[in-house]
């Protein structure tokens, strides 16, 4: 019997377009919509605007996988890039049922929120430390960033950045989600195109990984850096969290755990020894071209000055285990003879009865004092220095204007322990360690250096508090010369106080905590800071003769170096019996 093959009732056959389906319902069979028709209009506009959601999805997620996360890196070039774990991803998609396909693709936008949360704390961590974000550690340097913040820019900025902060490390994940889920579907419904597509970027991928192309210096084409920064925290977390155990074996190793305090120190017996730390001195102050010169010449001034006035200085480098920021690691450092390079280091130091430099000096006799002019609330770290006498914001009872960031001016801090210290002479000689902030980022103002006579409760400053001080959008140009110009003022503080105050019992030691963030420094910059010595009593400096360190006060490019920790061992050994 022979089939009769009838027309189809609405006069198509199978397979040809149905105008009901591409939303025309006015029995047209397509062409443009009517400008008079309101539906076709909105119908028009749906479409556009489904499809810039779309185009911003695709975005989205190519900005989570290629966003470069060293901000040295940070250029237009950087996003010019074919991330393998995209192309294996939509590969895995087109291979899934449509439930796995859904669950995959939620799981991997929230991975990939995550990730780019990550990215943007390393860039900010790179910008202002030079370093990636530590997802075992760093979390409580958020408080400290909010409190720089609001010391420097006021407590309702700080809270505002603290908020935007908030919603985006929430927003980020379920956009990035709800990306993925928008296009699984794509791919889905455009499944010959897509898979032709990813086939043809994976031999691309191939080519470009073979022949080592880049799109800039140390941005390849052929990008695996999702993976290559997930692998990099992950050993970072295996790193940190068997950290403690290596380091508890380090503070117990202690030359001088047992060494009595009559063999200790006999070389600077009767000698007030002071150690202050100037904010953000690093090596870059004395050799950067745009600091080198004026800083130089204050350096280079105040060693002849103080060489007028009997004394002698010599000078070196120490490396810091911080760049950027984190004062209290290089503090910690120095003082303890131990690489203090991360906060868990830190609060297992604290907890320990490691003997400082601070405690060296107890044990040999001298009253320990600690001016910390940046602490205006509970400082724990107070208890396992065991200062004799220690003077916060608080006890230095400044009454002058606010400069930025720092509680008072560094000339004001000297002036203030000073008058402290007066009326305890009696108590025999002291061992002072001194943080000094005026040159503390955002480096503005800066005070003038005034007669020390007239400084009294701070009042003086307050004409010069005005200076900069709404200054919050500043060139980067600009930002360099308010930092070397805080240099400047500390350095020339110091310098004034020698020579004004100095005696034949001081020696004092200058040195910086760490170099400055790298819109200072730019990239790759060395940890190095300078370190001087100065005193009157020439067999001071004849104890050190071996150390090889430069006369004057500024060292040039060819004094030796050392990194930070060493310094304890070699302080003590040079000062004590042979």
């Amino acid at each position: 019997m022979t089939r009769v093959r009838r027309r189809p009732a609405q006069g198509r056959w199978p397979g040809q377009d149905d105008p009901a389906a591409d939303g025309h319902t006015d029995g047209t069979s397509g062409g443009a919509p009517d400008d008079d028709d309101p539906g076709a209009t909105a119908r028009t506009w749906r479409s556009v605007r489904s499809r810039l959601v779309t185009v911003l999805a695709v975005l989205l997620v190519l900005l989570a996988l290629t966003a470069p996360y060293d901000f040295g890196r940070l250029s237009p070039g950087a996003f010019v890039r074919i991330p393998l774990e995209a192309l294996l991803l939509v590969a895995l998609l087109l291979a899934l049922p449509r439930r796995g396909r859904l669950l995959v693709a939620a799981l991997a936008g929230v991975a990939l929120g995550l990730l780019g949360l990550l990215k943007l704390l390393d860039l900010g961590f790179s910008a202002s430390l030079s370093r990636a974000f530590d997802l075992v550690l760093d979390w409580a340097l958020l408080d400290e960033a909010f409190g720089f913040v609001s010391e420097s820019y006021g407590r309702p900025t700080a809270i505002g950045v603290a908020v935007a902060l908030a919603l985006a490390a929430v927003a980020l994940p379920v956009l990035v989600a709800l990306s993925m889920l928008r296009l699984s579907h794509l791919v889905v419904r455009h499944h010959t195109g897509t898979t032709r597509t990813v086939a043809a970027l994976v031999v691309v991928w191939v080519a470009c990984a073979a022949f080592g192309v880049q799109v800039a210096p140390g941005v390849p084409v052929a990008d695996t850096s999702a993976t290559t920064l997930t692998n990099g925290h992950g050993f970072q977390v295996r790193l940190r969290l068997n950290d403690r155990k290596t380091f508890s074996t380090a503070i117990d190793g202690d030359a001088f755990r047992d060494t009595p305090g009559d063999r200790m120190l006999t070389a600077l017996r009767g000698k007030n020894v002071v150690i202050a730390f100037v904010e953000s001195y690093g090596r870059d102050a004395v050799e950067d071209p745009e600091f080198a010169p004026q800083v130089g010449a204050v350096l280079d001034d105040g060693t002849d000055r103080l060489r007028a006035a009997g004394f002698s200085a010599q000078s070196g480098f120490l490396t810091s285990p911080t760049f950027g920021g984190g004062s209290w690691l290089a503090h910690a450092t120095l003082l303890s003879g131990l690489w203090i390079d991360n906060d868990q280091r830190h609060r297992t130091l604290l907890a320990s009865d490691r003997m400082t430099l601070g405690g060296a000096f107890q044990r040999a006799d001298w009253q320990t004092v600690g001016v910390m002019p940046a602490v205006t609330r509970a400082w724990p770290e107070g208890s396992f220095y065991g200062y004799d006498r220690f003077y916060d914001a608080n006890t230095l009872a400044y009454r002058g204007p606010k400069f930025s960031f720092g509680t008072m001016p560094d000339q004001y801090t000297l002036s203030s322990w000073r008058r402290l210290e007066q009326a305890r002479q009696g108590d025999g000689p002291t061992m002072t360690e001194l943080a000094l902030v005026s040159s503390h980022s955002p480096w503005t103002p800066v005070p003038p250096l005034v007669d020390w006579a007239a400084i009294g409760d701070g009042a003086i400053f307050q004409d010069a508090a005005g200076s900069g001080k709404d200054e919050r959008r500043r060139s980067a140009k600009r930002i360099r010369a308010d930092y070397r110009n805080s240099i400047e003022y500390t350095l020339g503080t110091l310098i004034s106080y020698v020579e004004t105050y100095g005696d034949d019992d001081l020696v004092f030691i200058f040195l910086g905590d760490h170099q400055p963030a790298p819109v200072i420094t730019g990239e790759n910059a060395s940890h190095d800071v300078p370190i001087s010595i100065v005193t009157r009593d020439r067999a001071v400096l004849d104890r050190i003769a071996g150390w090889g360190w430069q006369d004057g006060l500024k060292p040039d490019p060819r004094a030796p170096v050392w990194r930070m920790d060493a310094f304890r061992d070699r302080f003590l050994t040079a000062f004590s019996p042979r």
